[in-house]
């Protein structure tokens, strides 16, 4: 067994001087004992798995809803893939791959129903008391939602995962003002989930829409240079290879050029700054963990594709538009009638004000329990025994 001084010596021999390491960990916010042989980013990462947030991003969109077909990536997958990437590229790196883990598992937690559609009407019929933003609630999710432990709220994750958390930043999230978080950059393992959190919506969302028939293979090849490029290098090594096995063969050379671009970016901007310690990172007037200005400007070119071709396609807007009438119903109902809350909802209504609280049970709903939800309460002849 590796006990926790032995642990030590493998980070402070194996991690790069910037990595987060255990040892010099900031804490949990309630003192805990430590555990003879599991690290803390170790226990963290455990205990977002265990979480029922977690188990319940099984049935959140990513970009097609639950039931439009079983291979479609939901959000659930698209945490996995987003941790694995992550851990390559922190172990390139030399970083610590178990809190590149934990963040990535955790990164949306506080995400809504039916994707970024659930976020924006959240926001918009929140914005009287300060709007929603899922980072937020994803942090919200892990120190006080979550109730597991008899000695405290939420699951007191450590200040790197709590931080990482917060300050998650892609083209699609922001990292809102914290107190707590006042530093301008997160840990470098931080940054690395954002980079592979971008990988990994990017590329599984163009899988998706490829699969899905939304968008086009061909006319892609026309309009994305690097889809062009890697598509025309796939046949000359693979003579007559088409359809599935083609586009799977795109994707995944597409995610190993983005990866190791990021890699080798990273480490020529750290090589180039040389920071001596996590937080010497954090106080850089630039980010660490990033593309180049070509890979850049490629993944520009892709991130546009998606919005006009898939994201705006006539098809998933009216799955927009369903979205966005089920979440306001709901929310006018609950907050008409707070009776119609469970039991542990309405406990918390004494201490907070009622929109936060309908807010935080209707961001917690999968896909369907949400439709569900909203059949049971306007539909007459619904059962509700």
């Amino acid at each position: 067994m590796i006990e926790t001084a032995e642990h030590n010596r493998i980070e402070d021999k194996y991690l790069k001087p910037y990595a987060s390491k255990n040892s010099l960990s900031r804490g949990r916010r309630f003192s805990e004992k430590s555990h003879p042989y599991r690290q803390p980013f170790e226990r963290d990462r455990e205990r977002i798995i265990h979480s029922n947030s977690f188990r319940r991003l099984t049935y959140k969109t990513q970009v097609f809803v639950n039931h439009e077909g079983d291979h479609f990536r939901t959000r659930l997958t698209h945490t996995l893939e987003t941790a694995t990437i992550a851990r390559a590229i922190a172990h390139a790196l030399g970083v610590n791959s178990d809190l590149c883990e934990a963040i990535s598992l955790a990164h949306d937690l506080g995400h809504t129903p039916f994707g970024h559609t659930g976020e924006e009407v959240l926001n918009e019929l929140l914005s009287d008391v300060g709007g929603f933003e899922h980072n937020r609630q994803s942090l919200r999710v892990v120190d006080f939602l979550e109730i597991r432990y008899p000695d405290f709220d939420g699951l007191n994750l450590t200040f790197e995962t709590r931080e990482g958390i917060q300050k998650h930043t892609t083209p699609y999230d922001s990292a809102p003002l914290n107190e707590e978080f006042p530093d301008k950059w997160p840990s470098m393992e931080a940054q690395v989930v954002s980079l592979a959190d971008e990988i990994a919506f990017m590329c599984h969302d163009l899988d998706d829409g490829v699969y899905s028939g939304l968008l086009d293979f061909r006319e892609m090849e026309s309009e994305l240079p690097i889809w062009r490029e890697l598509t025309d290098n796939i046949r000359k090594s693979h003579p007559g290879i088409e359809g599935e096995l083609l586009r799977k063969a795109v994707i995944r050379r597409l995610i190993d050029y983005q990866v190791t671009d990021g890699i080798r970016e990273t480490d020529r901007r750290t090589k180039r700054h040389s920071p001596s310690n996590s937080d010497e990172v954090r106080g850089l007037e630039l980010k660490l963990a990033a593309y180049s200005e070509e890979v850049g400007r490629q993944n520009k070119l892709l991130e546009n594709y998606l919005f006009e071709k898939l994201y705006r396609n006539y098809k998933v807007m009216r799955m927009s538009t369903k979205a966005k009438m089920i979440i306001e119903s709901l929310f006018k109902a609950y907050t008409d009638d707070p009776r119609q809350l469970p039991d542990d909802a309405k406990s918390r209504l004494e201490s907070e004000p009622m929109q936060i609280v309908v807010a935080d049970y209707i961001a917690g709903m999968t896909d369907r329990y949400a439709m569900l939800e909203h059949k049971k309460l306007f539909d007459p002849f619904e059962r509700l025994l």
